[in-house]
């Protein structure tokens, strides 16, 4: 499975700082991923829904840490390249 497209969708929030669409072997396309700044860095939050009790479950996400740790690097380099071009959009604009 290749990532063959990353679209990042800056934004300017204080943890949350882009929404990302990616698209799979150019077939397959995973919206609402997260670009997240925690306490150790930058990461990916995985597409969720929220439940009835309040808690998220994830929508989609890899099964093992090794396709996790490939999808996080080929989306935070695309959004370093992002950050690069401009500055981040305000909240609420359209991630397509």
């Amino acid at each position: 499975m290749e990532i063959t497209e990353v679209r990042v969708f800056p934004v300017s929030e204080e943890k949350l700082k882009a929404y990302v669409t990616i698209t799979l072997d150019h077939c397959f396309v995973v919206r609402d991923l997260k670009v997240i700044h925690g306490s150790t860095g930058l990461f990916v939050a995985m597409p969720a829904k929220r439940r009835k009790d309040g808690t998220f479950k994830d929508i989609a996400h890899p099964l093992n840490s090794e396709t996790r740790e490939r999808m996080e690097k080929v989306i935070l380099a695309e959004y370093e390249r992002e950050l690069a071009k401009g500055e981040p959009r305000p909240t609420g604009t359209d991630a397509g």
